[in-house]
């Protein structure tokens, strides 16, 4: 992905009761030429300490990406009684080019897990635009024995897509989550669950689709 705001810290297709300000009008899956700026106005959470987290804005304006250095859940063994879930919440603004607004088509996340036998692994996550109520969790399971890299996608029909507003500037909320549990076959050995990948970062890509404004 090229281009991009860096974050200070550091996502699933989008579902909220909002309403667009204006009524948008035609989709279509070609993007808008102009670039979409995104600027990060808070993070926050245990899964994205200060510095570890990145967005960068696709050259075609069909995606963006979210990459993590430091994003680690873990349970069982000598773990840190806390270290059993980690969390991040980004706060954006997304600038789009005049006249259109965008959905978030679909999500995909990536990382690696290492659950021992009888231990759990959970991927989650949710979205809302300011002034709007937080979508209902999309929650993928992973269960041990398991330990190889780990993949997860979440998709929205079109007919269920919710757009950003027309014509207002609305923050656009990510909330994920990871969260392991050590059960109780080896609750002595360590399980744990990255979002990130053998370089050190993850890759979640969001989908954009685009309607033009009436």
């Amino acid at each position: 992905m090229a281009g991009g705001v860096l974050l200070s810290g550091a996502v699933a297709a989008l579902l909220t009761t909002a309403l667009p300000a204006q009524s948008p009008s035609s989709v279509f899956d070609d993007p808008p030429p102009d670039k979409i700026v995104i600027d990060v106005a808070t993070v926050n959470g245990s899964g994205c300490p200060a510095g570890t987290a990145a967005v960068a804005v696709s050259p075609d304006n069909t995606a963006f990406t979210v990459t993590y250095s430091a994003y680690l859940a873990q349970a069982g063994g000598t773990s840190d009684p806390t270290a059993f879930r980690r969390n991040c919440q980004l706060n954006l603004l997304v600038h789009v080019p005049q006249g259109f607004t965008y959905a978030i088509a679909s999500a995909d996340y990536r990382g690696f897990a290492s659950l021992q036998r009888g231990a759990t692994g959970t991927q989650k996550a949710s979205y809302y635009f300011q002034g709007s109520s937080s979508t209902v969790p999309r929650t993928h399971p992973f269960n041990g024995p398991y330990n190889d890299d780990w993949q997860a996608t979440d998709s929205t029909d079109w007919a269920q897509l919710v757009w950003a507003p027309c014509g207002v500037l609305r923050n656009f909320n990510i909330n994920t989550e990871l969260r392991v549990s050590a059960g109780t076959t080896a609750p002595d050995k360590v399980s744990f669950m990255t979002m990130d990948s053998t370089d050190g970062d993850i890759s979640t890509v969001y989908h954009l689709a685009w309607k033009e404004c009436g």
